[in-house]
């Protein structure tokens, strides 16, 4: 099978501060797992090339600052986002309801306001340990919710940056309807 042009995408990893999100730009690197990082100040960025499909990817992976004293900061790492993957800690419940305000901000911030998403329950690996922790079908049923806003599927995946479970398909996911998007806007302007 032949290589196509490689396609370069940004990818913007969003949600509060703790969630994991240096933790799984890292797993996903191939950079293994710390137990302690030290917090992200404004923006980190990172690349990853990747074959999908036969089909050669650049990852341009931003990883932006939770706390919120870094929202202006923020701002201008989000133009030209073609995907984002929004993350939140399964055993705090209100990183999951900052979500739609991670999206508000991207859509105010990105030249595209809508872009592929893929809704991440991180952390899976201290479910057993948090009674509270929140149930695979509350993160099934929000991204359902998503797919629905927004016109397009929203998968949801639960990952570990400890174990590694799921952090490829994660990504990986994103990439492939990144290209599912861009495919679909091209067939309409024709």
């Amino acid at each position: 099978m032949s290589v196509t042009r490689r396609k370069i995408f940004k990818i913007t990893l969003l949600g509060e501060g703790a969630v994991g999100k240096t933790a799984l730009r890292h797993r996903y690197l191939g950079e293994g797992f710390k137990q302690n990082y030290s917090m992200t100040i404004g923006a980190d960025f990172a690349v990853k090339r990747v074959m999908i499909d036969g089909q050669e990817y650049v990852a341009q992976i931003w990883d932006l600052a939770g706390q919120v004293r870094f929202q202006s900061v923020r701002e201008v790492y989000y133009q030209g986002t073609l995907g984002a993957l929004l993350v939140f800690d399964i055993t705090r419940p209100k990183t999951l309801d900052a979500i739609p305000n991670w999206i508000k901000e991207l859509m105010e911030h990105n030249r595209s306001p809508v872009v592929p998403m893929v809704l991440i329950g991180n952390k899976s690996d201290l479910r057993a340990e948090n009674p509270n922790a929140i149930s695979r079908e509350v993160g099934e049923q929000y991204a359902r919710s998503l797919s629905q806003w927004s016109g397009f599927e929203v998968p949801y995946v639960e990952t570990s940056a400890k174990t590694g479970e799921n952090v490829e398909e994660a990504f990986v996911t994103l990439l492939r309807n990144i290209t599912k998007y861009i495919e679909q806007r091209r067939k309409q302007e024709k």
